[in-house]
């Protein structure tokens, strides 16, 4: 089998990496790549990385074009700015959709955290694209969201214990750093290597960022209630990776949290739950998670700590793995990287 697979926004950080892992994918052919800003350039001219590798012209957004000549698009857009163009392409195409357009399932709440949604309709027939929780879903879907990459590191440590009852839904704090990769590609003064090197930087303090009725969504569909968390992320002077450390209410001991979550993920090839506390290094350039639990015995707490690098398991890989899912591939192919040392 051979996909044939656009990129829409494929000069940002998302896009380059999606290129990055789909180059090497052994049943992809990218034959369509956009971009508003570089239209008529080749986007080695733009990625110079890619010179001698990826030498597809840039182009406008031509939804005739796309029908003719992909199966799947990836949409690298901007919230608010996604949903519009996905809209006139849906019918004939698989759509991942790496924006937040269509993760959350309210429209009412999307409409709170970010904007007016003008495809209202297409909520309902939209799959939440995390590929360990909703496989199955996953597989028959047409339009995925793909997480975040705060709620991806978040999302896969607690879901299994809400799901199992053994942890506390209430008083759950979550402590997230993110490399500046995260911000995205373009100039911004935050952003700025004299403004991030040799600092750490808290953000968004205060139910304010706008991941946390993502994260919410999912941890009250997981624990059949009504969840809400305590959620700071920090920006920290490394290009890509993220770790959250997350700290929850139990009466379980530590080893029946680990064989709870160790169960849950048996047979996935990228979740594991490892001895040791694992760092943002152990997964750079990979599609895993890792993570690792501690019980505090003089109390009721549980510190669970997740790394992912968020431009990969946290983005772009994550829509290989969902791409993989929907044209019923071997989840794993094009993302069974080791990471990149030192």
């Amino acid at each position: 089998m051979t996909i044939s697979i656009g990129i829409l926004g494929a000069t940002g950080y998302t896009g380059a990496e999606l290129i990055r892992l789909l180059h090497s994918h052994p049943a992809a052919r990218i034959t369509y790549c956009s971009s508003r800003q570089y239209n008529g350039k080749p986007i080695s001219e733009v990625l110079e990385f890619l010179k001698g590798s990826v030498d597809i012209g840039l182009e406008e957004f031509d939804a005739s074009a796309i029908k003719k000549r992909c199966d799947v698009v990836f949409s690298c857009l901007p919230h608010g700015v996604s949903m519009g163009f996905i809209a006139q392409i849906i019918d004939s195409v698989k759509v991942v959709d790496l924006s937040a357009d269509f993760r959350i399932r309210d429209v009412s709440v999307y409409q709170g955290w970010y904007q007016e949604h003008t495809n209202p309709e297409l909520l309902r027939k939209t799959v939440y694209g995390l590929c360990e929780i909703y496989r199955e879903e996953i597989r028959d879907a047409r339009l995925v969201a793909n997480p975040g990459c705060y709620p991806t590191s978040v999302l896969l440590p607690l879901i299994p214990l809400l799901k199992a009852g053994i942890i506390s839904s209430k008083d759950i704090i979550v402590d997230s750093k993110s490399g500046v990769s995260g911000a995205g590609r373009g100039l911004s003064l935050k952003t700025h290597i004299c403004e991030t090197g040799e600092s750490f930087l808290a953000y968004k303090v205060g139910r304010s960022h706008r991941h946390l009725p993502e994260m919410e969504q999912e941890l009250s569909r997981a624990a059949g209630e009504k969840v809400s968390i305590e959620f700071t992320p920090h920006l920290i002077p490394i290009s890509r990776g993220m770790l959250s450390t997350i700290y929850m209410n139990t009466s379980a001991g530590e080893e029946d949290l680990i064989n709870c979550l160790k169960g849950f993920y048996q047979g996935s090839q990228f979740v594991r739950v490892i001895n040791g506390l694992p760092a943002t290094k152990d997964v750079r350039g990979t599609n895993r998670c890792l993570m690792s639990v501690v019980k505090n015995k003089a109390s009721v707490r549980a510190t669970i700590i997740s790394v992912i690098d968020n431009l990969t398991k946290g983005a772009s890989g994550q829509a290989v793995q969902n791409m993989n899912l929907m044209f019923g591939l071997d989840e794993a192919a094009g993302l069974d990287y080791v990471p990149v040392f030192p």
